[in-house]
């Protein structure tokens, strides 16, 4: 499952310390491995207090967690659609990302100098929207052009996304971001993702905070959640100075009492990273042994067959049935004997759609 979450921000507003946060991140109750796959780009464990729980129960040999990938992307300054500064580089990376943790600077510090000179997040986010419309029209211009002839023909499809690229047009010349548009049909839906626009991604926007700030929030955060409030996006509020300090610590003992100091449940990158895992519309199902108890990742919206192919690409090909146990049930039963027992367990066919959690079996015959 190689979607990828993408780090976006103005130059000294904290995304590379988020990384290497996120590349040093630990689970709640183990140590699980962060791998290097690029300069820039860090697979990262999901924390899932699930696999702790079905640990317990099953004692298996190992315990494999899910992953995401997080892209650290350049620092995009003004000019970045006509090439200023690592723009050609920074919108290569994003547009190959499949959602975007936007970080805005919401502290101030008189030794980090702020690229434009002050502390303000509202026209940092503003530069940044700005730049990635402008690349959008670009391409939807050019697209637009392409078809100026072909829609003459009167091939009803051409005309129905030509009609489609100068809705988008006229969004993107009044400041707002494709992702603002609600398809109308899944032809429209198709036409826009066929299109690779950068403001069609979901988008998280992450407030990095000093240590006072994050419980409560500040004045910045505030006008944050103001101008986003019709965006329906997440915000988190995260300080990166804080998470750094978290993730130097050795023991889970160590970081669970640094954590209490400050007020906290948990460290702020594993909220971070649930809420990326939920941004790229992704979704968990585990298996079960005594060798080892697994987390897979797949779409929402996924039946038995695609999770069995995540697996094994034999399993989807020959796919018979999935033997099915809720999360709450294998919790509640203790043992798939009691569970069978209960009457939950479920057989399911080619039409299932998983749920998250699902505890799955797969029959298949190759």
């Amino acid at each position: 499952m190689a979607l990828k979450c993408g780090i976006v921000g103005l130059p000294n507003v904290g995304k590379s310390t988020l990384f290497n946060c996120l590349s040093n991140a630990k689970a709640q109750s183990a140590n699980f491995p962060f791998c290097t796959i690029e300069p820039n780009v860090g697979t990262i464990t999901v924390p899932d207090e699930r696999l702790t729980e079905l640990e317990k129960i099953v004692q298996p040999e190992k315990v494999i967690p899910t992953t995401i990938e997080i892209v650290d992307i350049a620092g995009l300054v003004k000019g970045a659609s006509k090439g200023e500064g690592l723009g050609n580089q920074f919108l290569a990376n994003i547009r190959e990302t499949d959602a975007i943790i936007h970080v805005l600077r919401c502290f101030d510090d008189d030794n980090i100098v702020h690229v434009d000179g002050s502390v303000d997040p509202i026209r940092d986010k503003e530069v940044i929207d700005f730049e990635l419309q402008l690349k959008d029209l670009e391409t939807i211009e050019k697209k637009i052009q392409s078809l100026s002839r072909a829609v003459k023909s009167g091939d009803k499809n051409i005309k129905k996304e030509y009609d489609l690229l100068l809705i988008l047009k006229d969004i993107l010349e009044s400041g707002k971001s494709i992702r603002s548009y609600e398809p109308t049909s899944e032809d429209e839906k198709q036409i826009i993702k066929s299109l690779f626009l950068i403001t069609s991604k979901p988008v998280l926007y992450l407030c990095n905070v000093d240590e006072s700030s994050v419980i409560t929030g500040n004045a910045y955060t505030e006008k944050v959640k103001e101008a986003v409030k019709d965006e329906e996006a997440e915000i988190l509020i995260i300080g990166t100075q804080i998470e750094s300090e978290i993730a130097e610590l050795d023991s889970f003992d160590e970081r669970q009492m640094f954590l209490e100091e400050l007020g906290l449940s948990e460290p702020g990158v594993n909220k971070l990273i649930v809420s990326a895992y939920k941004l790229l519309n992704l979704q968990t199902f585990f298996t079960c042994g005594v060798k080892e108890v697994r987390a897979w990742t797949v779409p929402v919206g996924a039946t038995a067959p695609q999770a069995a192919g995540v697996i094994h690409t034999d399993f989807e090909k020959g796919f018979i049935r999935a033997e099915v146990i809720s999360y709450d049930d294998y919790i509640n039963y203790k043992s798939e004997a009691a569970i069978k027992e209960a009457g939950k367990l479920r057989v399911e066919g080619k039409t299932y759609v998983v749920q998250d959690g699902d505890i799955m079996h797969f029959r298949f015959n190759v």
